[in-house]
C-alpha cells in the first residue's frame, strides 16, 4: 500500500509538472495551452483588420480618462499624449503590414495593450482601466463597420450608376419581355437593365438603415454594467465620429451579434440582386440567347475544349450570395438562445461578419466594369419576337374600342395566328406610363445614385478626420514621407 501511494503521489507529482509546463503566460493569467489555442480561435489572424479601429477606440478612451474629474486623476493629460503617440505608431505599423497579435495576446486589444506595456511601461498598464474587452470589441466593430459599410454603399451605387449608363445606351433597344422565363410581352434593354439599378438604389436604404444603427458608440459600457467612475461616454462617441451613444450600458453590449445580423442580412439583399443579375447575364448570354456578350476579360477557359470562354465571374457570385446569406443566417442562429450580458459564442461571429463585407464589396467592384463592358446585340433581341408576345397589347387595344377585356383576352388567345406583323417598336412606344419602356426616368436614377456617393464621400471624410485628429496623423505622415 506505502509503495502504491509513493507511486501514485509521483504520478500526480509528474502530471502537474506537465500541466504546468504546458500552461502560456497571457495579459489576463496563466491559461492551458489547449485551452488557449482553442479559445483564441482565428481572433489573431482576424483581428489584424481591427487594429485601426482598436487604436481610435483606445485613443479616444484615453483622452476622455485624461479629463475625468477625480484625484488623483485617472491618467494624467501627458501620459495620455505618449499613448497616443504610441498609438499612431501601432496604427501605422498595421497599415504597413508590421503589426503581430501572438498567442499569448489573444487578439488585437491585448496586444495593442502589450505594445504599450513595453514601450511606456507603467503607462501603457493604464488603458484599460473602466473599460472591457466587452466594450473595446463592440466599438472596433462599429469604426470597422462604418469604413466597410462606407465601401459598399459607395461600390453599390457606383454599380447602380453602370446600369443606368447601359439602360441609356440602349433604352428604345427591344428586348423579349418573359414570365417562368417564358416570351411574354414586348419590354426593352433599358427596363431590364434600370431595374437593377432601381433595386440596388433600394438595397442602398437597407445599408444606409444599418449604417445609422451601426452608427452608435458603446464605448464605456464596460462589461456591460458601467463603472463607478464619472466617464464621459458622450466625448468618446464624439471623438470617434459616432452620431451618439448607446444609451443603455448592458444593451450596448448586447447589440454585439444582433448588429452584426442586421448589416449582414442587408448586405445579402444586395447580394440577392446581384445573383439574380447574374443568373440573367448567364441565361442572356448563352449562344441559344445571345442577347449580350460578357467582356471576354471576365470569363475564363476550359482546361480541355480550347474553344470555351465560360461565365465563371458570374457563377462564382451566385456561391457568393449563398455565402452572405448563410453568414447572415448563422449569426443571428448564434445570438439566439443567448442569454443576457456577454457571451464568449459572440466570437465565432466575426469571421462570418469580416467575410460577409469582403463577399459583397468584391462582388460589387468586379461587377460594375462588366456591365461598362457588356455588349448588347439588338439584331439577336429582335429576332426572338414572335407574333404570339403582342397578345397582350393587342387585346388592350380592342377594349380601347369598346370590348369587354375578358371578351377580347379570349378572341386574342383564338386568334394568335392574325397577331404576325406587329413591330416591336411600335410597341414600345405606346408604352410610355411612369416606369414603363419608355417612361423611364433614367436621368433621377442616375441622380439619386451621384447623392448616394456624394453622401458616401462626406462620411468616410468625417471619419478620416476624426481618425486624425485622434492619432495626430497628418503630421506623422509627412514627417515618414519627407
Amino acid at each position: 500500500r506505502r509503495s502504491f501511494c509513493r507511486n501514485r503521489k509521483s504520478i500526480f507529482s509528474r502530471l502537474n509538472e506537465f500541466s504546468a509546463s504546458m500552461r502560456r503566460k497571457t495579459t489576463v493569467g496563466e491559461v492551458d495551452a489547449d485551452v488557449l489555442d482553442y479559445t483564441a480561435g482565428k481572433d489573431r489572424v482576424l483581428d489584424l483588420a481591427l487594429a485601426a479601429a482598436d487604436c481610435m477606440g483606445t485613443a479616444a478612451h484615453v483622452t476622455m480618462l485624461a479629463r475625468v474629474p477625480v484625484k488623483p486623476p485617472l491618467l494624467e493629460a501627458r501620459h495620455a499624449r505618449q499613448i497616443i503617440a504610441e498609438l499612431r505608431e501601432v496604427y501605422l505599423d498595421a497599415a504597413e503590414g508590421r503589426f503581430a497579435i501572438t498567442l499569448e495576446d489573444q487578439d488585437v486589444h491585448l496586444a495593442v495593450e502589450r505594445r504599450l506595456t513595453e514601450r511606456l511601461g507603467d503607462v501603457g498598464k493604464r488603458v484599460h482601466v473602466c473599460r472591457s474587452r466587452n466594450d473595446q470589441i463592440a466599438v472596433d466593430l462599429r469604426l470597422y463597420a462604418k469604413v466597410r459599410l462606407q465601401e459598399a454603399i459607395g461600390a453599390a451605387a457606383w454599380l447602380a450608376r453602370m446600369l443606368v449608363a447601359l439602360a441609356q445606351r440602349h433604352e428604345k433597344a427591344p428586348m423579349l419581355g418573359r414570365t417562368h422565363m417564358q416570351p411574354a410581352m414586348p419590354s426593352s434593354v433599358g427596363l431590364w437593365a434600370s431595374a437593377w439599378a432601381e433595386s440596388l438604389l433600394d438595397d442602398i436604404q437597407l445599408l444606409q438603415t444599418a449604417y445609422d444603427l451601426n452608427n452608435r458608440s458603446p464605448l464605456g459600457s464596460a462589461a456591460s454594467y458601467g463603472v463607478p467612475v464619472p466617464i464621459d461616454r458622450q466625448l468618446t462617441s464624439d471623438l470617434l465620429g459616432f452620431a451618439r451613444p448607446v444609451h443603455n450600458v448592458l444593451h450596448a453590449n448586447q447589440t454585439r451579434g444582433k448588429l452584426e445580423a442586421i448589416i449582414l442580412s442587408a448586405l445579402g439583399q444586395v447580394m440577392l440582386t446581384l445573383s439574380r443579375l447574374a443568373q440573367d447575364l448567364i441565361i442572356f448570354s448563352m449562344p441559344e440567347f445571345g442577347y449580350f456578350r460578357i467582356p471576354a476579360e471576365f470569363t475564363t477557359g476550359s482546361s480541355i475544349m480550347p474553344q470555351k470562354r465560360n461565365p465563371d465571374v458570374l457563377e462564382l457570385l451566385r456561391a457568393k450570395a449563398a455565402k452572405v446569406l448563410s453568414h447572415a443566417h448563422f449569426v443571428a442562429e448564434i445570438v439566439r438562445a443567448s442569454p443576457s450580458g456577454y457571451n464568449r459564442d459572440l466570437q465565432e461571429a466575426k469571421e462570418p461578419f469580416l467575410d460577409g463585407f469582403e463577399l459583397t464589396i468584391r462582388s460589387l467592384r468586379i461587377l460594375a466594369p462588366l456591365m461598362a463592358g457588356l455588349e448588347v446585340d439588338e439584331a439577336a433581341l429582335r429576332a426572338a419576337f414572335t407574333p404570339d408576345v403582342f397578345a397582350t397589347d393587342r387585346a388592350l387595344e380592342l377594349v380601347a374600342a369598346g370590348r369587354p377585356f375578358r371578351d377580347a383576352y379570349h378572341e386574342v388567345k383564338a386568334h394568335l395566328d392574325q397577331l404576325a406583323g406587329q413591330s416591336p417598336d411600335e410597341a414600345l412606344a405606346a408604352k410610355n406610363h411612369l416606369g414603363a419602356p419608355l417612361g423611364l426616368d433614367l436621368a433621377g436614377m442616375d441622380a439619386a445614385a451621384r447623392q448616394v456617393e456624394s453622401w458616401v464621400a462626406g462620411e468616410k471624410k468625417l471619419h478620416a478626420a476624426c481618425r486624425d485628429r485622434l492619432l495626430g496623423l497628418k503630421s506623422k505622415k509627412k514627417a515618414r514621407t519627407g
